[in-house]
């Protein structure tokens, strides 16, 4: 096999490696939670803490390891994250109370910020702008085993051996993930990205947020990621609780999501390659078809009327999530380690607070979730315009 075939593949699974990281640190212990509520002796609210913060930390320390991953590299960023969220897991394993637990989210959200960040660039270093978005795409399809297999393995943890096993578990990765990093994966920093300015300068993303297209895109994965993380938060409370259906209702619905996520994410990137921009009017297009369909379905109490325009809407987001975050890092080669950290805040930290907003309003879940898939519609009109070549060009 040719040595370009080998590092092709050595640096696809060190991509796929690191990307995992974020949502493992979330979707593993879930089913820990009421386990981790009596051991630490804790209110239910205090344990969901444990996840925003966790979100909250993998945001804004992007602003900080995406330059840093300018200066020094994208493996010496990649090493010191993984670094930091195995001793955020040690450290959960061991605690003892939930202000230590929120602690140790916090290095391990940290963490997972910067191996976020390291592939992202990684992936703008090696694939250019226009296999970027492709890349992209793969990559989102491999998250999405996350959701459908990690807390299977959670709860088995969990059952067999405690809750505090499944940071056990995250620390024994994350030493396996240090290994195969530092032995598989060549610095692929280009030698004439560059860093500038104070470390807590903000103004470095100025060139970003002054670019059109970067913003159109990037507002494009924040405002999807928003819709997502509605629909994860709500999902379980309105199958479960509201409609009253059952753990493993509610299992073969979440599953039968995830396994559509990721069949449309490995079809995706084929047409995303040659058709970036009509890549993203399908999505777009899907997402208010979901949202639509999700308003005109309120009338019926079935987890259908939920699901299946969450089906569309995800088929929308293979579509749309890789096309727009390759578009908005194409014309930052130079500082790609930078454009994706803002890139990443967007994502996690804006996404957040979009749905902590709508969530104030204390609307029904699919009203809720259908209002955030139709914020995609300005977007699409956008792109339909006779200016979509300002946002959104095929060069």
């Amino acid at each position: 096999m040719p040595h370009t075939q080998v590092t092709s593949k050595s640096l696809i699974f060190i991509l796929a490696l690191l990307v995992i990281f974020c949502p493992l640190g979330i979707d593993l212990y879930l089913p820990a939670f009421q386990a981790m509520q009596q051991g630490l002796n804790v209110s239910e609210s205090k344990i969901q803490q444990t996840i925003s913060i966790y979100m909250l930390t993998v945001g804004l320390g992007q602003l900080i390891a995406g330059p840093l991953s300018d200066k020094y590299g994208r493996k010496p960023i990649a090493t010191a994250g993984i670094t930091l969220f195995f001793i955020g897991a040690i450290m959960a394993s061991t605690v003892e109370s939930w202000r230590w637990m929120m602690i140790a989210r916090s290095l391990q959200g940290f963490g997972a910020c910067a191996t976020f960040v390291a592939a992202f660039a990684i992936v703008r270093d090696s694939f250019g702008h226009k296999g970027s978005g492709q890349m992209l795409t793969y990559l989102n399809g491999i998250v999405c085993f996350i959701p459908a297999l990690a807390p299977l393995l959670g709860a088995w943890l969990t059952l067999k051996f405690g809750w505090r096993s499944n940071f056990e578990f995250l620390a024994g990765f994350s030493i396996l993930g240090l290994l195969l990093v530092l032995w598989l994966y060549r610095e692929t920093k280009p030698k004439e990205s560059f860093y500038q300015g104070h470390i807590l300068d903000l103004r470095r993303f100025n060139p970003m947020l002054k670019n059109a297209e970067f913003m159109f895109n990037g507002s494009i994965t924040m405002f999807g990621m928003a819709a997502m993380l509605v629909f994860v938060t709500t999902a379980p409370g309105w199958i479960m609780n509201h409609l009253g259906g059952s753990v493993t209702n509610f299992t073969s619905w979440f599953t039968g999501n995830a396994a559509l996520s990721i069949i449309a994410s490995f079809s995706a990137p084929i047409f995303i390659k040659r058709h970036s921009r009509n890549s993203l009017i399908i999505g777009l297009t899907l997402f208010c078809i979901g949202g639509f369909t999700m308003l005109l379905a309120t009338r019926y109490s079935h987890p259908a009327a939920y699901m299946i325009p969450m089906y569309i809407a995800s088929i929308g987001f293979a579509f749309s999530l890789g096309a727009a975050a390759g578009k908005a890092l194409s014309g930052f080669a130079k500082q790609a380690g930078t454009a994706s950290a803002l890139i990443g805040v967007m994502q996690m930290s804006g996404a957040g607070v979009l749905a902590l907003l709508t969530q104030q309003l204390h609307l029904p879940a699919p009203y809720q979730l259908g209002f955030h898939l139709l914020f995609a519609l300005p977007f699409l009109v956008l792109l339909l315009s006779k200016h979509k070549e300002f946002f959104h060009n095929v060069a």
